[in-house]
């Protein structure tokens, strides 16, 4: 486990994004159950205090408080002892998305497949993310297509794939949206069900129950 000088050096960082107004760190500060339903914009408008950015570097460590991982810290043996183990599970994944404009996908994400806007980077956008629940895409801009003309039709090839347990339901929700489904639901031979939307930059999304 790391020392505790370097939980509080990455609690310092956190304050200081905020204060930099750093979009990025909105999903953070929404770990915290009482800034859960806030928008990236709201959560930088809060005050945000040393303490509270302790917290979510304490809870993105695996304990429930800065108390208890201080106390986890300071019972960790020295590492000259010791050696260190470390927890090596991921802890989520953010595919990229290549698309030609960063704020005209985030807007399909928004109005047509339901998803919200965390953040964009720059003026015109040259980055950004969105997310729907637990799920997040990030968009990136290119000048040309990373694949060939119809490399990506062609080969099937599948961008994101998108966990949810209500398939069904948003396969129906997209249906009524008029979503470009280029797979309808479907039960696989594997056991489960999905169906493919393609977004205007070609990216196809697979959601799966």
């Amino acid at each position: 486990m790391p020392k505790l000088e370097t939980y509080k050096k990455q609690a310092k960082l956190l304050v200081r994004w905020h204060r930099e107004g750093n979009f990025s760190i909105g999903g953070r500060i929404r770990q915290l159950a009482r800034y859960r339903t806030l928008s990236d914009r709201e959560a930088l408008a809060l005050k945000f205090p040393l303490t509270e950015a302790q917290v979510i570097i304490a809870l993105e460590a695996g304990c429930a408080s800065w108390a208890e991982l201080k106390a986890s810290t300071e019972a960790a043996p020295p590492t000259d002892e010791q050696p260190e183990t470390r927890n090596t599970a991921a802890a989520s994944a953010k595919p990229v998305l290549y698309v030609a404009d960063v704020e005209a996908s985030a807007t399909f994400y928004r109005d047509q497949l339901g998803f919200r806007i965390d953040f964009l980077h720059g003026n015109p956008p040259f980055y950004g993310s969105v997310s729907r629940g637990g799920a997040t895409l990030h968009l990136k801009f290119v000048h040309e297509p990373v694949f060939a003309a119809g490399a990506a039709e062609r080969e099937g090839l599948i961008m994101a794939f998108v966990d949810t347990p209500n398939v069904r339901e948003i396969y129906r929700e997209y249906l009524a949206a008029d979503a470009e489904i280029v797979q309808k639901l479907t039960k696989q031979a594997w056991g489960g069900t999905d169906f493919i939307v393609r977004d205007p930059d070609g990216n196809a999304i697979a959601f799966v129950g």
